[in-house]
């Protein structure tokens, strides 16, 4: 599937691409409180800019967290919305990823790891290795308290950082300095998610079984009504 529309609000970026018969187009922008507001003109703006509709796609992509709880609850649900109404699969593609992929992109990263500031004194975590130019798992998504320790049984000298949590707590997770700091991948984008979508390294899901990614037990996720 080539023709996809990706949308992502699980951090402070409202996130949207398209990728349509060879076309690409994105919109970002940092508003972490304009989420519900911003997303869907953005989706109006890519298939304009692409002069398409939603029926026409092969799929949608959406970020499904870990990130802000209620970025991720705006992200999914309005992905839920927009495959119902035009019947479309859903490819769930993490935030952590999409990070590691932003790095392999941007620095050819042969390893990420990935953080993502999950508030409270914690992060979520995740690392990656480059595969043939995709972001490929090594571990699954966490949450903790920053600790060097996290990395204790993984060799990760010379891996890329990327995300928010390294801003607060680069010393705390890299006390000798071993890693690479990529100052510039600090919030996932649409765009990376689609490259994860269309190389085939998701599975797609029926709009009803979508689900947030909240890495903690405690939350609680509400599909939409009658669904």
């Amino acid at each position: 599937m080539t023709n996809l529309l990706a949308v992502d609000t699980s951090t402070e970026n409202c996130s949207v691409a398209i990728r349509w018969q060879n076309n690409f187009f994105s919109e970002a922008i940092e508003s972490p409180r304009e989420h519900s507001q911003r997303l869907l003109p953005f989706v109006e703006q890519m298939l304009q800019q692409a002069k398409t509709d939603l029926s026409q796609l092969d799929g949608l992509v959406v970020g499904v967290g870990p990130g802000s709880f209620t970025g991720v609850r705006i992200g999914v649900s309005m992905a839920q919305g927009l495959a119902f109404s035009a019947e479309l699969p859903v490819f769930p593609v993490s935030s952590l990823q999409a990070l590691a992929q932003q790095a392999i992109r941007k620095h050819n990263a042969e390893a990420v790891v990935a953080c993502i500031d999950a508030r409270m004194g914690e992060i979520y975590y995740a690392l990656y290795r480059n595969n043939n130019g995709l972001a490929e798992q090594i571990t699954e998504p966490a949450v903790a308290e920053p600790s060097a320790s996290l990395f204790a049984e993984h060799n990760v000298q010379g891996f890329h950082t990327a995300g928010t949590g390294w801003d607060n707590y680069a010393g705390t997770l890299d006390p000798k300095q071993e890693l690479k700091h990529s100052m510039d991948c600090r919030l996932p984008l649409a765009e990376d998610m689609l490259t994860i979508a269309t190389k085939g390294c998701v599975t797609s899901v029926d709009a009803e079984n979508l689900e947030p990614l909240y890495v903690r037990n405690e939350v609680t996720w509400k599909k939409l009504p009658g669904r």
